[in-house]
């Protein structure tokens, strides 16, 4: 079939099974030509189709020669009807590793539930024995808990008043001022539920009791804060609160690995276009700004560049890892600097729907949106047929 996007909001309901695989490959040939890194050999990646997660599990098994493991929630393809973009990813990244003679497997269903927690356990036990690191890279707006049964929604909202500031709708370029109501308590409640630590360590907590972490292993989660003009709607809304309990989480973690020699770590990264940010409002006017200024200044990255540099400079130096007074490894670090924010900071007052061409990067913020599905990359032939029936290889 001649697949095209069908764009709706902030989600593309079809994927590229070539345009994805060929930004799989990308981020392989980017890796590689950064040379190999010290790093993990046996590692488990949940949240592992997409974004962080996935340059998380490229940067490991091709910069690091690593065995993985992914575990993540997509949707297969069927007559006439593509699968998500995830699975176009992961079939293409199990593709790769096996030709280069990498264990790859992975695991496809719900990462809250006890049901796959077991299957995964299960995998490893058999084929790895234990795992050396384990990235998790969660990003979904529901969780059904696994003990209660009960459902929780997360929401994007502020804590407290109201919250109004300029958007972007980045299809249209039309600038606009949003207002967003405050959360009450349970919209925190569920939200924290959702994004927080809480299940990080559920899996931390199975895997040691299997006896399936090795000595001296390593856990990380992401996290973002981002500058004073998102963080009513971002670090101080209902996210924030989530954010705040996954980076305590670290904490808890690192205590019940004490005995193993572990270390859990919470690494914060840089804004980038993913479903997720897309999603929040402010952020895609912040995103298109942001760009503009780091890619004048030369310091734009994108996930696989932030990940490797956050394996080869901070996790597997050889050295002790360096955090910030909170605990928490920093490769938001270039965004945050000072210049930057007061170059965006300028920008954003003079940002409307006329000035936004020249004040911001929406070309570059479109681009990125398309190719999360495969569309808009270099050297695919969208005009021509393909099949869209992939199957992944390592799939248990």
């Amino acid at each position: 079939m001649i697949i095209a996007p069908r764009i709706r909001g902030f989600i593309c309901l079809t994927a590229h099974p070539e345009g994805c695989a060929q930004n799989v490959l990308n981020q392989i040939n980017y890796v590689k030509s950064k040379g190999s890194i010290d790093g993990p050999k046996k590692v488990l990646v949940i949240g592992a189709s997409t974004g962080f997660g996935l340059a998380s599990r490229i940067t490991s098994a091709f910069g690091s020669d690593a065995a993985t493991i992914g575990v993540y929630f997509e949707k297969p393809p069927a007559e006439g009807k593509t699968a998500s973009a995830g699975w176009y990813n992961t079939a293409a990244f199990e593709t790769q590793a096996h030709n280069a003679g990498l264990y790859a497997k992975s695991i496809n269903g719900d990462a809250f539930s006890k049901e796959i927690k077991e299957k995964t356990l299960a995998l490893i036990k058999a084929d790895l024995g234990q795992i050396d690191l384990v990235i998790y890279s969660l990003a979904s707006p529901k969780r059904v808990h696994p003990v209660t049964g009960v459902t929780h929604n997360s929401v994007l909202r502020p804590i407290g008043e109201v919250f109004s500031n300029n958007t972007v709708d980045f299809h249209t370029g039309v600038v606009s001022e949003i207002s967003i109501q405050p959360a009450n308590e349970e919209d925190i409640e569920n939200t924290v539920a959702v994004m927080g630590g809480e299940d990080w360590a559920m899996w931390i907590d199975e895997l040691k009791a299997a006896g399936l972490l090795a000595d001296g292993a390593t856990t990380v989660a992401y996290s973002y804060i981002g500058p004073a003009l998102t963080e009513a709607v971002y670090r101080k809304g209902t996210i924030g609160r989530a954010k705040d309990h996954l980076e305590a989480t670290a904490f808890t973690i690192t205590d019940t690995l004490k005995d193993i020699n572990g270390k859990a770590y919470v690494s914060v990264n840089k804004a980038l276009v993913t479903q997720a940010s897309s999603a929040i409002p402010v952020i895609p006017l912040y995103i298109s700004l942001l760009y503009k200024v780091m890619k004048a200044e030369g310091i734009h990255e994108g996930c696989i560049e932030q990940i490797q540099r956050l394996f080869k400079e901070r996790l597997y130096t050889g050295a002790e890892v360096l955090t910030d007074a909170q605990g928490r490894i920093r490769v938001d670090d270039w965004e945050m600097r000072e210049d930057v924010q007061a170059k965006v900071a300028a920008l954003w007052l003079e940002s409307t729907t006329e000035t936004l061409p020249a004040t911001g990067d929406l070309a570059g913020y479109k681009k990125d949106f398309l190719n999360l599905f495969g569309f808009d990359v270099a050297g695919i032939d969208y005009e021509a047929d393909v099949n869209e029936m992939v199957e992944i290889s390592g799939l248990v």
